[in-house]
């Protein structure tokens, strides 16, 4: 029979775990996935039901992630995870309160605060979805040098018998030492972040389509796909969350190759000819050039989508299989067709296809969802593959959330103002 455990071990145990997660998180890029990671191990350290990140921006706090394993399971797309509000970092709500102060801050019941203290509880979340929230821990989020990054907000410690109680004190100084250990993990993933969509405004230069807002919503579409097709196939956690990682950063980049297309074709205002449109299928093979030296599956991810979103799954796609990236001529071939596309490229060209025709244009309103959706659900097994299809279909409420969260504004402002708007003419003019 093991002997029971000392508190000393537990002790060194739950510190060894916490350097783990660090590791772990380490390898991690986008930071959507840390972040998900950390809340997932905060929560384990404490018992936590459930909680949120909010991170920081300018003098507001950004709601960024949330889990609730009463409310729905850890492992399935979740719409309130692109809920886009902020709340001012003042003393006024308990989350604005931690930010302000930088220190931690436990609440035994939410409902059932001090008189004396400058905060409330905003309980329009219970409202709506019928939750009950009553201990809540508040973690600031900082660097060593004592830089705010965020705060992270755990709520309903769970004991032994299922019900709800105060956070123990223990669970606060594990869960603070995480938080800590996490902040310059965060920031990296924000950099990542910053630095691809950077790289996408280069694109943007040349195609005023290619903006940032439409690149995360394809990123994010991805990734959320790809959770759902790989729960399907019964993929582990950490297989799912490495893959998302690496899908939403890569996604983002999918048409980062038409710098390399010439301007005459890419900002011509009417149709391109057949020879244009050769030439603009070119965009695949100088985006994989980009990537053609792999040093991560970061790299080896974004080659094969750059290279391959444009394939069709019953074949008739481009550029078809090419040998050699570099060789001074390549031909153009036949399409690949099926599971000869890589996973990552087939679950992109449906989120690309869906975010052009859902989103405005400068040239065009929106196509309405069902009109949008009558097209992927008669395109599954032509254009797309079959799963990658329900999979979107099955998460589509999470794809309007998504939609919702990252708009892209200077066009939606340049449409729906009407041909007067100064904006428009910036749009019809292709600099927009």
């Amino acid at each position: 029979m093991p002997l029971p455990h000392s508190a000393n071990d537990l002790s060194n145990e739950k510190v060894l775990g916490i350097l783990h997660t660090t590791d772990e998180l380490n390898r991690l890029r986008d930071v959507d996935a840390i972040l998900d990671k950390i809340l997932l191990e905060a929560r384990r350290l404490t018992g936590a039901d459930a909680g949120s990140i909010f991170l920081v921006e300018e003098q507001h706090l950004r709601f960024a992630y949330v889990q609730n394993d009463t409310l729905f399971s850890a492992d399935a797309s979740n719409a309130n995870a692109y809920a886009d509000f902020s709340v001012p970092i003042n003393e006024k709500s308990i989350v604005g309160y931690t930010a302000l102060t930088g220190e931690q801050l436990a609440v035994s019941d939410a409902y059932d605060l001090p008189p004396d203290v400058p905060f409330a509880f905003n309980p329009e979340f219970d409202r709506r979805s019928g939750y009950r929230t009553q201990s809540i821990l508040n973690l600031p989020i900082r660097t060593f040098e004592n830089k705010l990054v965020g705060v992270v907000q755990l709520i309903n410690a769970q004991a032994d018998n299922g019900g709800t109680v105060a956070f123990a004190e223990d669970a606060k100084a594990y869960a603070q030492l995480l938080a800590n250990s996490a902040a310059l993990t965060i920031e990296r993933g924000m950099l990542n972040r910053e630095l691809i969509l950077r790289m996408v405004q280069t694109a943007e230069l040349r195609d005023p389509e290619e903006t940032g807002a439409h690149v995360q919503r394809v990123g994010a579409y991805s990734a959320e796909i790809l959770r759902t097709w790989a729960v399907a196939r019964k993929w582990d956690a950490k297989a799912i969350r490495t893959g998302m990682d690496t899908i939403r950063l890569a996604a983002m980049l999918h048409d980062v190759g038409k710098v390399g297309v010439p301007d005459a074709i890419m900002k011509k205002p009417g149709v391109l000819t057949d020879d244009e449109r050769a030439i603009m299928k070119w965009h695949t093979v100088y985006g994989a050039r980009l990537f053609l030296h792999t040093h991560s599956e970061l790299d080896r991810m974004s080659r094969d989508i750059a290279l391959n979103h444009h394939e069709r799954w019953s074949g008739g796609g481009y550029p078809g299989r090419i040998t050699n990236l570099m060789a001074s001529e390549v031909t153009l071939g036949a399409g690949r067709q099926g599971e000869d596309i890589p996973i990552a490229a087939r679950i992109v060209a449906l989120a690309d296809v869906f975010d052009a025709l859902s989103s405005p244009r400068c040239y065009k309103e929106p196509w309405s969802d069902e009109k949008v959706l009558a097209l992927l659900a008669s395109e599954s097994g032509g254009h797309f593959d079959p799963d990658v299809v329900e999979a979107f279909f099955s998460i589509f409420d999470v794809i309007k959330a998504i939609r919702s969260k990252y708009r892209d504004e200077a066009v939606h402002a340049a449409t729906a103002a009407g041909p007067d708007n100064p904006a428009a003419d910036i749009c019809r003019s292709g600099t927009l």
